[in-house]
This record gives C-alpha cells, sequence and structure tokens, in this order.
C-alpha cells in the first residue's frame, strides 16, 4: 500500500486499516486472546519485539501514540507550543517513552486496552477531516510541524502503524 499523499487516501487507508487490524484480532479466539507472544524465532531486530507481550500490549502502543497525536495537535492550536513525543524523549530516545507505554498498562485488561484503542481510533479520524487537504499535505502551513506534513503524522499514527500491528498479530498467530 502506498503512503497516503490525500486526505481521502489518509482518511480511506486509515479505517481500511483500522477495520482490517480489528478483523484479525476479533479472528482469535477469547481463550487465546492473552497468551503470550512467542518469537523466539523471528529474525526481526526490532526492540519491539522484545517489548510487547501480548495483543493488549499492540494495543496499548497504538492507543498512546494516538494520544500523542491528539494532545499535540491539540495543545499547538491552542498556542502551547508542544513536542509530538512526551517530554524527556526525543526521536532517538522514543523507544523508550514506549517500553514506558507497556509498564503503565500493566493493569489494563484487554478489553480496556481494545475499547480505548476503538475510542482514540475515531478521535484521530474526526480531527483528520477537520483539516483541509492543503493543512494535511503541505509543508510549512503550520510551524510546529517543522520539516514536515501534518498529514504525514496521521498517516505514521493510523495506517502505518496499524500495518505494523497486523503483521505483528499475524505472526503471533502463527505460534497459536
Amino acid at each position: 500500500m502506498a503512503r497516503a499523499r490525500t486526505k481521502k487516501e489518509l482518511v480511506s487507508q486509515g479505517e481500511e486499516t483500522f477495520n482490517e487490524l480489528m478483523a484479525l484480532i476479533e479472528s482469535i479466539p477469547k481463550e487465546q486472546i492473552d497468551d503470550l507472544f512467542q518469537f523466539e524465532d523471528v529474525k526481526e531486530t526490532a526492540a519491539h519485539w522484545k517489548r510487547d507481550k501480548n495483543v493488549k500490549d499492540v494495543l496499548i502502543h497504538l492507543y498512546e501514540w494516538h494520544r500523542l497525536l491528539l494532545n499535540w495537535v491539540e495543545a499547538n492550536q491552542n498556542g502551547i507550543e508542544t513536542p509530538f513525543l512526551q517530554e524527556g524523549y526525543n526521536w532517538r530516545t522514543y523507544g523508550e517513552m514506549n517500553n514506558e507505554f507497556v509498564k503503565q498498562h500493566l493493569t489494563t485488561s484487554f478489553d480496556e486496552a481494545f475499547n480505548s484503542l476503538k475510542e482514540s481510533h475515531s478521535q484521530v479520524m474526526r480531527l483528520a477531516l477537520n483539516f483541509s487537504e492543503e493543512e494535511l499535505f503541505s509543508k510549512k502551513v503550520f510551524k510546529w510541524v517543522g520539516g514536515s506534513t501534518l498529514g504525514g503524522y496521521f498517516v505514521s499514527s493510523t495506517s502505518s502503524h496499524y500495518l505494523w500491528a497486523i503483521k505483528k498479530i499475524k505472526q503471533h498467530q502463527k505460534s497459536l
């Protein structure tokens, strides 16, 4: 799937990949939904293969990245200059932030994570619809976005992230 470059593509890809993710999760038998990931034979080296222990952790990760986007846009639109990542983190250390998300949600249930993700997805998609094509996909529209586009942040927090989650959960399903 080519990366969205228009508002229409952003919304359609976001919804399409989210629906695919939801269908994949719903296909996992309830009695196996909390099973631990078994990725010993995965040859990938990215830290997330060890970080996330189950489907809930993946959902929490997606939810927290939605929250990053929603809070960032809201604060900056209200004139409060705020970076995208949480305070204390940058693009070299955001892996540590992701680890903190897992720790913060140790007692969160799968159902809570699932419902939180569905709600945050809806909020992100509604927010995307509030912006024009130019606001989403032209550079230098918003000073706080830097050298990227606002739409790029939406794509990264939705369809691109959902594809990552789908890949990971499919890998998990192979071990069930």
